[in-house]
């Protein structure tokens, strides 16, 4: 059965990018457009790791990634790991991030062969 992946994501192009070349490599991925519809797809779906943008509308990754922890340890689930993917250099976002013990941080843009290392360094 293939590993799902849950990436959240606001740019439409990135999106489109990740989900071709994960599906290429034999995963199935779900897309969450912002932090709110994330938390909703992971209360539904069990996933074997999540990809997240940092700065989204609404809700941040990091909050997002906070959130969807609190609710797995609330059901009694076994938390997931996450990778970070972010475009802007933020010194307060990236100790956050590490403060949380993601698995990865990656700044965008990305080389494609570092991206699948993580993820499959990362996948359970």
């Amino acid at each position: 059965m293939a590993k799902k992946i849950l990436i959240i994501e606001d740019e439409k192009l990135i999106t489109k990018t990740l989900q071709k070349l994960l599906k290429k490599e034999g995963y199935e991925v779900e897309i969450a457009n912002n932090g709110a519809d994330a938390i909703e797809r992971a209360k539904e779906k069990d996933f074997d790791l999540i990809v997240s943008d940092i700065r989204m509308p609404l809700m941040d990754g990091i909050e997002t990634i906070k959130v969807i922890r609190e609710n797995r340890q609330e059901a009694g689930k076994p938390l997931i790991p996450e990778i970070i993917i972010t475009g802007y250099a933020d010194e307060e976002k990236y100790k956050s991030a590490v403060d949380l013990k993601v698995a990865a941080y990656i700044y965008k843009p990305f080389d494609t062969e570092e991206f699948l290392e993580a993820i499959r360094n990362n996948i359970k």
